[in-house]
């Protein structure tokens, strides 16, 4: 029987006070000075902060490295995908409402 790798899902809601925080730069010097809030975000997530700004969600009970390997924005939020290694969304179980809500039937 083979191992499943392990994967998480992050909504990070744009508009809300997290989003207009400030966020250090791992390497100021590269980073253009007139970015958005929103991009600081999506800069420091790609960057490796995104444990150090939410820890609470990294609590797990396996031991696995996960890696950032996509992030979405959509009109209100960034959606990030992170795994041991690449791997398919399985959109019923997604917490993205663009993946489950094209699953969900219409009554």
């Amino acid at each position: 029987m083979t191992e499943q790798s392990k994967q998480q899902e992050v909504l990070l809601v744009t508009g809300s006070r997290f989003v207009k925080r400030q966020y250090q730069e791992k390497d100021s010097a590269d980073t253009p000075k007139n970015l958005t809030q929103q991009e600081k975000l999506i800069d420091a997530c790609w960057n490796g902060y995104l444990k150090e700004m939410l820890p609470e969600i990294f609590f797990m009970t396996w031991e696995a490295k996960l890696f950032l390997w996509q992030m979405r924005e959509a009109q209100h939020f960034l959606a990030m995908e992170m795994a041991e290694e690449p791997v398919d969304i399985d959109y019923h179980a997604s917490i993205d409402p663009y993946c489950f809500m094209e699953k969900q039937g219409f009554s």
